[in-house]
């Protein structure tokens, strides 16, 4: 629902969450970054070198998003997480020229071993990551997944995790809760924990968006090394 041609008529509903997601995104091309990491839910453990290509046809949206030279024999085909990062990255590209890197982690993925692709994606020279998840699909009967009484405590949960770079509560989310209330972005927030751990330093965090639009929680929230 970021994407405007797929809200339709309602994408005016979401102008604020798509103002904060064009904050943080332009964000990460003012840090002096040569690499964007971009993590997402997948399939499989996948790692998508350019060029990168995906669409949104599947959801009734003539649109293409791609990544590099647009070589449709050698692009490879990325997963709607990824698919959404990229349209950000071309609609918000960085200042200067940068490499994106394209991470797909699997929703069946451990907390462990979310934690261990985290802690292993870090490319040389100075790098940002962009990571593409949402919260529960359960808040309300006209939600996706209905109506269930965890989905508002555990997005209250996230949401305080992903403002207090709270990397604890982050590994501690429980796969099959998330799985249940139709968390899809769970795998991506544990390998962001892995990664910041393992970057180590002083963090901070800022939440610039926490709403449930059609019973789906959304957050944007933007990590700062000191």
């Amino acid at each position: 629902m970021i994407v405007p041609e797929v809200a339709g008529g309602a994408a005016a509903e979401l102008d604020d969450l798509r103002a904060a997601c064009a904050s943080a995104v332009t964000a990460l091309g003012k840090v002096g970054a040569r690499q964007i990491v971009v993590f997402g839910a997948d399939s499989a453990m996948t790692s998508y070198d350019p060029p990168q290509r995906g669409s949104l046809r599947p959801w009734g949206v003539d649109l293409d998003v791609s990544l590099g030279p647009h070589d449709p024999l050698e692009s490879h085909e990325l997963p709607l997480s990824l698919v959404i990062g990229a349209w950000l990255l071309r609609q918000h590209p960085p200042g200067q020229p940068a490499v994106v890197n394209m991470q797909g982690i699997s929703s069946s993925a451990s907390p462990a071993e979310c934690r261990d692709f985290g802690e292993c994606c870090a490319p040389d020279g100075p790098w940002a990551l962009l990571v593409m998840g949402d919260g529960s699909a359960s808040r309300g009967i006209k939600s996706p997944g209905y109506d269930d009484p965890r989905a508002q405590p555990y997005d209250d949960a996230l949401a305080a995790a992903l403002a207090g770079v709270d990397l604890d509560a982050l590994h501690a989310l429980d796969p099959e809760v998330s799985r249940s209330l139709g968390v899809a972005g769970r795998p991506a927030f544990q390998a962001l924990a892995g990664a910041v751990g393992a970057a180590g330093g002083t963090w901070s965090g800022e939440l610039s968006y926490n709403a449930a639009p059609y019973g789906v929680g959304y957050f944007v929230a933007s990590w700062t090394r000191s």
